[in-house]
């Protein structure tokens, strides 16, 4: 016996449309590649949207046909974020940051038949394009005014491509399965596997990431996503906006602390999103210019772990709570979250911090367990850990064009982290599977340590990976990238690490660099380090 209620299919067009009747004076400010800000409502994107969508009917695209993006977080990504995916085509958002030849590969192999591009990358597209084996054009984002001189081939200017068109467009129903968006990994070895995603698990997600358990999005939250737009949605924040009527702060190509303080300071964010690089730079600016950031109550953490200074530091001097949240690509990307609870004001702040240390209780929608290396699954008792296996409907099956599933037998995705679960439900990532270290049978956490180590008064940022030991095998060694006031010396870190780790997790040594390499998305590169440093204790 089925229900007796109506269907309908779960659609992003139908987000936007949303917004458009029920939010539709609620505002979307960007700060512009060109450098003014720029203002304008719901109810204006929505329009613009449907000359997008009516613009691209007209350059020939259909159902199923990828368009590419290389931009920052602004007003016009927006809109094609909606104006693509609405008609049936699926908005490829490729991550600019990449390396040459990750990006031509990604943009072939999604077989994209146009490129948007902000100004800031036309040069770099120019670099591109005689690789590039299917784009028929490169449209800029920007005005007749500020178009740019360039050898690009078939360049079209935005605002002209819709400038002309009607601001009425019927977006057409089609299966909720239907393919919406594309994001490729930036994964550290082999090229980038693509994780294609439906208008179903889009829309899901944005409800998800918008509960009560999450980011608590309503009508009266203002946002600001520093997290890219270019990488996994934006974690989903354009389409919670729309749904929920949301004020949407974009930053656009300026997230150096003093710019992303501009803007809190101007728009009141109460939400702030983004990866831990970011915070860093903004703490550190605040701290420099003396400065608070009154308006903001919340900011969410993902991409990387946030160290314990940083979320004391969050706490202590702005009364912000930061909140932890992990995810990844294949997971549309939220997971789990860390969200602020009556249990936690009731907690001696220490104590919180070392819950809020942890990544969090796992969202409706998401089923998740440990096991070892067989398969065997764990006990969730916050002592063992191993393999963080998921599944749920906005989780990966299978890698885009891949014959093969993603999923073991069991139907489990297999994350590629160590993590541990406790009995009440906080998942606690332990390291990457590549980064654990093993020493001498036991496993060190390159992850706690680097937390620990980022505490000292004079580390900027800081590294540990496992090198060769001629008796236990693997130890850790740690690299540090001083404060631009700081001088410390290994013994003075090795000394305050003592009684904040296990007496054998201590580094076997300290090594000072200029800087640490990253991957595209802002997490620590580690692959060439643990070549670069594998005999170093052997031949020490």
């Amino acid at each position: 016996m089925l229900g007796n209620m109506m269907s309908g299919q779960l659609l992003i067009s139908g987000l936007i449309e949303h917004a458009e009747k029920y939010h539709s004076d609620a505002e979307i400010v960007s700060r512009t590649v060109e450098g003014p800000i720029h203002r304008y409502t719901f109810s204006e994107a929505a329009k613009r949207s449907r000359k997008l969508a009516n613009a691209l009917v007209k350059l020939g695209l259909t159902k199923g046909d990828t368009v590419g993006t290389l931009a920052w977080n602004g007003y016009r990504h927006f809109e094609l974020y909606f104006g693509v995916s609405g008609i049936g085509c699926v908005v490829n958002t490729v991550n600019p940051r990449l390396f040459p030849e990750q990006l031509t590969y990604i943009i072939n192999h999604a077989e994209n038949q146009y490129l948007f591009i902000d100004l800031s990358f036309v040069e770099l597209v120019e670099s591109l394009e005689d690789e590039l084996s299917d784009v028929k054009g490169f449209i800029i984002l920007t005005d007749k005014d500020n178009m740019p001189e360039t050898k690009l081939k078939n360049v079209i200017c935005y605002e002209d491509l819709i400038s002309e068109e009607s601001e009425n467009f019927d977006w057409p129903e089609f299966d909720e399965n239907t393919a919406s968006s594309l994001c490729y990994t930036s994964g550290t070895t082999g090229n980038p596997k693509g994780v294609l995603y439906s208008h179903r698990s889009t829309v899901l997600h944005a409800w998800i990431v918008s509960s009560g358990n999450v980011a608590k999005v309503s009508s009266s939250t203002v946002i600001l996503p520093v997290v890219p737009m270019f990488h996994v949605n934006a974690w989903g924040i354009p389409y919670a906006a729309a749904m929920f009527g949301a004020k949407l702060v974009f930053p656009g190509p300026k997230l150096d602390g003093e710019s992303i303080h501009e803007l809190i300071e101007s728009e009141k964010p109460d939400l702030l999103m983004g990866v831990p690089t970011v915070w860093l730079g903004l703490l550190q600016y605040l701290s420099g210019a003396n400065k608070t950031i009154d308006s903001v109550d919340t900011a969410l953490v993902g991409g990387a772990a946030a160290p314990r200074a940083m979320i004391q530091e969050f706490e202590e001097k702005h009364n912000v709570f930061l909140m932890h949240g992990w995810g990844m690509t294949e997971m549309s990307p939220l997971g789990t979250a860390t969200v602020k609870t009556a249990e936690m004001d009731n907690m001696d702040l220490e104590d919180r911090y070392d819950l809020q240390q942890k990544q969090g209780k796992a969202f409706f929608g998401v089923d998740m367990t440990i096991a070892d290396d067989d398969g065997n699954e764990l006990p969730k008792d916050g002592i063992a850990f191993g393999r963080l296996l998921v599944k749920g409907p906005t989780i990966v099956e299978r890698y885009f064009k891949a014959e093969e599933s993603a999923k073991d037998e069991n139907g489990w995705f297999d994350t590629g982290d160590v993590a541990k679960i406790h009995p009440e439900g906080y998942m606690e990532i332990v390291d990457r599977s590549k980064d654990v270290i093993k020493s001498g049978g036991e496993w060190i956490s390159s992850i706690d340590l680097e937390n620990a180590a980022v505490g000292h008064p004079e580390v900027a940022e800081a590294c540990v990976i496992g090198v060769l030991h001629e008796k236990w095998d693997e130890r850790p060694l740690l690299l540090v990238v001083k404060t631009s006031d700081g001088n410390p010396s290994a013994e003075d870190l090795l000394n305050f690490l003592d009684g904040k780790v296990a007496k054998w997790w201590l580094p076997d040594d300290v090594i000072f660099v200029e800087d640490l390499p990253h991957t595209a998305t802002g997490k620590l590169l580690k692959t060439n380090l643990r070549e670069e440093y594998k005999n170093y204790l052997i031949n020490k």
